[in-house]
Formats: structure tokens, C-alpha cells, sequence
């Protein structure tokens, strides 16, 4: 099967979306552990406000879905159980190495069943929360939330670092 917006198969720009959206998943891990690793202690419970959730909640949050998400990706719905959303948007006072092993243990968990999706697993329907989606779909889906959490977390480790932040990107010119 052809695809006329590329001029390769559908098989090739299935292969592309898979290897680009892996490779985006692991730039977001890239930068927010480059984020991460800038904070002291007391950066990681800081909040902006009363309704605004610390680093940590965040962290939190996102090892939390990620495991859900991507544990038995193709076989069992996304929302998983053994799943306590509401408990990760309450900051549980952990420490910064036991949210890093929460951190981790989300990302290895995404990152194994990522590098096993193959080019045929593309169209396959999956479930998230009763709701059947692409793989594509799912996919999409996921980076788009991990690249909002992501830039939550740089966001905040740049406010609590001031003069110390470190960019995680092109250095802005200085005149």
C-alpha cells in the first residue's frame, strides 16, 4: 500500500511515527532528568501556590501513569487496577531518592514496552480507561501528556534554581 503524502508505504511511515515517537519519549526523559538533577532537597516539595503540585507530585504522577500505561500495553486496559490516581496528586513526603526510584521504575516500564511495539502493532486497537484507541493514537496520546508534565517540572526546577538554573537546551545570547 502506498502513501501518497510521502511516496513510501504505509509500512515505512508506520515505521517512522514508531521510531520518532520513541526517540521523542526518551527527549522528554533526557530533559527532565537534566531538570531533575539541578534541584536541592527542599526544590522538590516547593509548590507556587496552594493549588499548584510540587516537583514531586509530578514525579509522582507521571511514574504512576507510565506504569499503568505501558505495563501489558497490548493486552490490558491502561488504567490499571492496582492504579491510586488521586493518591499521586497528594505529595507522600518521599525523598528525593525514593521519588527518582518511583521516576525510574515508571520510565523503564514505558521504555520496555515502547522498544517492543513494532511496525504491525501500529494499528492495533488498545484500551485506555474503557476507551479503544489506536496504537498510534495511544501513542500520541501519551507523549502529549509526558510533554506536559515534562515541561511542568522544567518550569519549576527553573523558578526554584534562579540564577543557578543550568539551560537544558541553546544558552540564551548573552549581549
Amino acid at each position: 500500500m502506498t502513501d501518497s503524502t510521502t511516496g513510501g508505504d504505509t509500512h515505512d511511515s508506520a515505521a517512522l511515527l514508531l521510531s520518532e515517537t520513541v526517540e521523542d519519549f526518551r527527549r522528554q526523559k533526557g530533559q527532565a532528568d537534566r531538570a531533575l538533577a539541578q534541584l536541592a532537597d527542599a526544590d522538590w516539595h516547593a509548590t507556587l501556590g496552594e493549588e499548584s503540585n510540587s516537583i514531586a507530585v509530578i514525579v509522582q504522577h507521571l511514574a504512576g501513569n507510565l506504569r499503568s500505561r505501558w505495563r501489558d500495553f497490548l493486552t490490558t486496559d491502561g488504567e490499571k487496577p492496582d492504579r491510586d490516581r488521586d493518591a499521586e496528586f497528594e505529595d507522600a513526603a518521599l525523598s528525593p531518592a525514593d521519588l527518582l526510584a518511583q521516576w525510574e521504575e515508571g520510565w523503564r516500564v514505558a521504555l520496555a514496552s515502547l522498544d517492543a511495539l513494532t511496525v504491525t502493532d501500529v494499528g492495533s486497537v488498545v484500551t485506555i480507561r474503557g476507551q479503544p484507541l489506536t496504537v498510534a493514537a495511544a501513542l500520541l496520546r501519551s507523549l502529549e501528556h509526558t510533554a506536559g508534565h515534562v515541561g511542568q517540572i522544567i518550569l519549576l526546577a527553573k523558578h526554584r534554581r534562579g540564577a543557578d538554573w543550568q539551560t537544558l537546551t541553546i544558552p540564551k545570547a548573552r549581549r
